[in-house]
């Protein structure tokens, strides 16, 4: 074979026959994706949601389908802003197939997802996403009777050299500035100040006296790392039976898990009550009511653990450990709903259910923040963020229902677990011999009989494609 060498820029062709390209095969991943949506009615169901929220007659805009599509490309691209998310729609041929796009086509732009983000509230997603749900039950990757709850926090799109006093409206670097000259301190240059600033007394910037101008919905907080910045509190409740996300919200960051858990579990039995009317999913009655709660010691209190039983939810929420013995003059529900949970959480039901929250929970968050482009937020307000929060919680499930029943990890590991099936398979098990030898024969015997596979038989049983 001879050398090629790279030609000189040069004028191309105006016209190229289409037929002439070359041929490229789709993403399995985002194959397999599109063909989950189309068979279940995504986009018409999404197009009767936002119907009300569009004029007759104008000009038409992009689907609100490929709106959601485009948005799921972020969270499987691990990309956190609209402009990232449409330079690699515009830059990837499979992801024109996903969207539907021919080649002449062109791919929509950043501002078009923003008007349309805009345009949509976030009722219209909090809909999309019990449409995810519903798929999913009817799947068969949905039980919806434990639930876990957790929460992270998120970075803000604001700087804290920004904030400014809600008083006074002076930034932080003025409000310094004058403090210094009152005190009698130099404060000519930008060092003066800094120097100052660090040694001063009652060196604090609570949340009710400062706020940022462009984003007051962000509050000054430690972040998981300790550090301090400028943060949203995010908080979901997962299944624990099957790992998939049943609600996401989004509130301020000072707001306190006791003040957020008894909302954020109301939506998560609305979204299960709305998906146990889907006729198909009513049949198969797979999913529950919500029966149980498992969360860390963040969430215990004599009124969170009354008000979950009075919603005839039964608790696993870890204790602190009080000094002395506890009064309960007047308080005889909060008593036997505190006894109740700390009787649950010692037995051993309660210690595997802890477990297994902190392994789904924490794992969900990753999938989410780390990996999902979400640990930072480059929208402003709890609307808009909540909306984002939405769409990634959409994507996780999606993707759950891929990896579950079809064997697709997210695009960017598919080629990693392809590859690393193919330099395992070629050696025999028995070769190994011993304890390897062993192992690796359980793991042949798992990959062709295990539940996976048996989900794919029983899928083929009932007449549903099989993985990619």
């Amino acid at each position: 074979m001879a050398q090629g060498h790279r030609k000189k820029e040069r004028q191309g062709t105006l016209w190229v026959a289409t037929a002439s390209l070359s041929d490229s095969t789709a993403h399995p991943f985002y194959l397999q994706l599109n063909e989950i949506l189309e068979r279940h009615g995504f986009d018409q169901k999404v197009d009767g949601l936002t119907a009300p929220y569009y004029q007759e007659g104008g000009r038409p805009g992009i689907p609100v389908g490929n709106y959601f599509r485009m948005m799921l490309v972020g969270f499987f691209e691990g990309i956190g802003s609209e402009r990232g998310i449409a330079w690699r729609v515009a830059d990837s041929r499979s992801l024109r197939h996903f969207l539907g796009l021919d080649l002449a086509e062109e791919t929509p732009d950043h501002s078009t997802m923003s008007v349309i983000r805009h345009r949509l509230p976030p009722e219209v997603h909090e809909q999309a996403f019990g449409q995810v749900l519903a798929i999913l039950a009817r799947e068969g990757q949905l039980k919806g009777k434990t639930l876990g709850i957790d929460s992270t926090t998120v970075e803000a799109n604001a700087a804290r050299k920004k904030l400014r006093r809600k008083d006074s409206k002076e930034q932080y670097s003025q409000f310094v500035k004058r403090l210094a000259r009152e005190a009698g301190e130099p404060a000519s240059t930008a060092e003066e100040v800094a120097r100052f600033d660090r040694k001063r007394p009652g060196k604090k910037c609570p949340n009710r006296e400062w706020e940022h101008p462009c984003d007051p919905d962000a509050r000054l907080g430690r972040d998981k790392h300790g550090a301090t910045d400028m943060l949203y509190k995010m908080e979901k409740t997962d299944d624990l039976d099957t790992g998939a996300v049943v609600s996401v919200t989004v509130r301020t960051a000072d707001t306190s898990d006791l003040d957020s858990l008894d909302g954020t579990l109301r939506k998560a039995q609305r979204h299960l009550s709305e998906v146990r009317r889907d006729g198909e999913v009513a049949r198969a009655g797979r999913v529950q009511a919500v029966a149980e709660v498992v969360a860390d010691k963040g969430y215990h209190s004599n009124e969170t653990c009354r008000s979950a039983a009075a919603l005839g939810v039964r608790t696993y929420f870890s204790e602190m450990e009080r000094p002395g013995r506890r009064r309960w003059a007047g308080r005889e529900e909060a008593r036997r709903a505190v006894y109740a949970n700390r009787r649950r959480v010692r037995g051993t039901r309660g210690q595997r259910l802890r477990r297994r929250r902190s392994e789904i929970c924490e794992r969900n968050f990753a999938h989410l923040c780390d990996t999902g482009g979400q640990r930072r937020t480059f929208l402003r307000g709890l609307a808009e963020v909540t909306k984002k929060a939405l769409i990634g919680a959409m994507g996780f499930n999606l993707s759950l229902l891929l990896r579950q029943v079809y064997g697709l990890r997210k695009p960017r590991q598919l080629g990693k677990a392809r590859k690393g099936h193919f330099l395992f398979w070629p050696f025999p098990a028995g070769a190994l011999g011993g304890v390897w030898g062993r192992w690796a024969s359980f793991y042949a015997i798992l990959a062709v009989f295990g539940p996976r596979s048996a989900n794919v038989r029983e899928r083929a049983g009932r007449g549903l494609p099989a993985a990619a």
